[in-house]
């Protein structure tokens, strides 16, 4: 009883955080889709299309364009005297300008299959879903609030680099057009990691009925083969969904993840320089280290979704193996959990981005040490201007 206020507060701050993310996303044009009261579905609607493309594109234009102020004419002797960082920090900016052109094309060209998808999450919800939930889960709120959190300290990093930066001499309107386009891209990815949730949320709805009508057959009680049935076609239709998803927005997830793992490698370059010319503790301290940890946490919190997904699948072939333990099952009952178990051998809930790799923890990890790599590599490259003299 007295955890109960607790969950009613943190499933209001999850919906609060949600209804934050489409109203933004209208007011950037990232969410060009209505409510039709009369279809009861989401529409295309051709004015946030071409709203949010003149917008974004606009707003990259107006990044492009040169500019009087800017950090490339900060007077900081880590820019002056090495030009690798100049190089790298130049690489990074190509890499994320890709990113945002991908993301907002991506929204403009695939707005048809994207509605298509969420009428169908919808659907699923609103006809099945809503009257197989036995409890609510704790795990979506979760992930909902700590990627809202993550976002807002992407933004609070950002200005404090970019501010706090001594001699700095910025153009207030250019820098408000790039964090306007770095907040088009960050939820962007929020879009896409707020309907993996969705569907975690799901399959995990699936996996709790599995477990009770489990637990029904073991206590004696007849499992009716129309229900396993059901959750057979439900959990089918999530993976094709979710397959649909990936294909979506594989460019532009797999160029935000680049765009992490290269911010990553320059920022902890240059704390290796500020640290070995020993300059300003406020420069070690609240500019460079709280960039590279949010950063790190984003690149994590990404891959943990998918994780998520993935591990919640694999636990659905774990419970239909509980069946095997009961006795007198009828052959329709047997027939249905047997084509259940095949189909989740033979295709499982997993997220594959470009054909190239699963995102998973395994792959977090292999992009972890990538990056520490990378780092060794432009260090001993650049190691003769390491050190000012």
């Amino acid at each position: 009883m007295p955890q109960q206020p607790h969950r009613g507060y943190r499933q209001r701050v999850a919906h609060f955080t949600l209804k934050s993310t489409l109203y933004a996303s209208w007011a950037l044009g990232l969410f060009p889709f209505t409510y039709d009261s009369r279809t009861r579905q989401l529409t295309r609607s051709r004015w946030l299309l071409s709203y949010g493309l003149v917008l974004n594109l606009g707003l990259m234009g107006v990044v492009l364009l040169p500019g009087t102020g800017d950090h490339r004419d900060v007077r900081i002797d880590m820019f002056e005297r090495n030009p690798i960082i100049q190089q790298v920090e130049n690489m990074v900016e190509i890499i994320s300008f890709l990113t945002a052109a991908a993301m907002h094309l991506g929204i403009f060209w695939k707005s048809r299959e994207m509605v298509t998808i969420l009428n169908e999450l919808f659907l699923l919800e609103k006809r099945h879903f809503s009257n197989l939930i036995l409890a609510h889960c704790h795990q979506f709120d979760k992930y909902v609030i700590q990627k809202c959190i993550l976002v807002v300290l992407e933004i609070g990093s950002s200005l404090l680099i970019y501010f706090g930066v001594p001699d700095s001499n910025l153009v207030i309107t250019r820098a408000f057009c790039i964090y306007l386009v770095q907040v088009g891209v960050l939820l962007g990815v929020t879009h896409f990691h707020l309907a993996v949730i969705y569907i975690y949320r799901f399959v995990w709805t699936i996996n709790g009925q599995l477990l009770e009508l489990a637990n029904q057959q073991r206590r004696g009680q007849k499992v009716d083969p129309a229900r396993i049935k059901l959750l057979f076609w439900l959990y089918s239709r999530l993976l094709e969904v979710n397959s649909r998803l990936a294909a979506i927005y594989d460019i532009q997830v797999t160029l935000f993840m680049i765009t992490l793992m290269s911010a990553n490698i320059m920022i902890a370059h240059m704390l290796i320089i500020i640290w070995i010319n020993q300059f300003s503790l406020l420069d070690i301290l609240l500019l460079f280290p709280q960039a590279l940890l949010i950063n790190f946490y984003d690149l994590w919190l990404s891959i943990a979704f998918c994780e998520l997904v993935e591990r919640t699948g694999r636990q659905t072939s774990d419970i239909l193996k509980l069946y095997n333990d009961g006795e007198d099952m009828d052959e329709e009952l047997q027939r249905s959990l047997s084509d259940f178990a095949l189909f989740c051998s033979h295709r499982r809930l997993r997220f594959r981005h470009c054909g190239l790799f699963y995102v998973n923890y395994e792959m977090g990890f292999r992009m972890i040490i990538t990056n520490i790599l990378y780092l060794v590599f432009l260090v001993q490259f650049d190691y003769m201007n390491l050190k000012y003299k």
